[in-house]
């Protein structure tokens, strides 16, 4: 606990996790008229099914893991290297890029684990 997730180059602190929703994903490349991997948004994780614009302040389980939402992960204009023009603009509307947290319960998160917005 306080120290992210295990590899990731952020460490501990308050961002110790990104996590970005496919569903905002796929609104943001809509609105850019292409299909990018949510790769390019660099999140650490990718969630189905959440409202991550409401969940700001609350808890999120990840697998065996609970994150206590602590804020928006702004896009910036780094996100339009490479050819990407717009990507910066199209994630600003609704929390598009994601929101970060710090790890309130560590435990193991596995691909294709269930990802729940937990009551206040």
């Amino acid at each position: 606990m306080g120290q992210g997730l295990e590899g990731d180059h952020a460490g501990g602190g308050k961002r110790q996790i990104t996590i970005l929703s496919i569903e905002s994903w796929r609104d943001a490349c809509a609105e850019l008229g292409r299909e990018l991997s949510p790769a390019v948004r660099r999140a650490n994780i990718v969630v189905a099914g959440v409202d991550l614009a409401a969940s700001i302040g609350r808890s999120l389980r990840l697998g065996e893991t609970v994150v206590d939402v602590l804020g928006e992960t702004r896009p910036c204009e780094l996100m339009d290297d490479d050819g990407r023009i717009g990507l910066d603009a199209a994630l600003r509307p609704a929390r598009r890029g994601g929101v970060f947290g710090s790890i309130r319960v560590s435990g193991d998160v596995k691909i294709g684990d269930e990802a729940e917005l937990l009551e206040p």
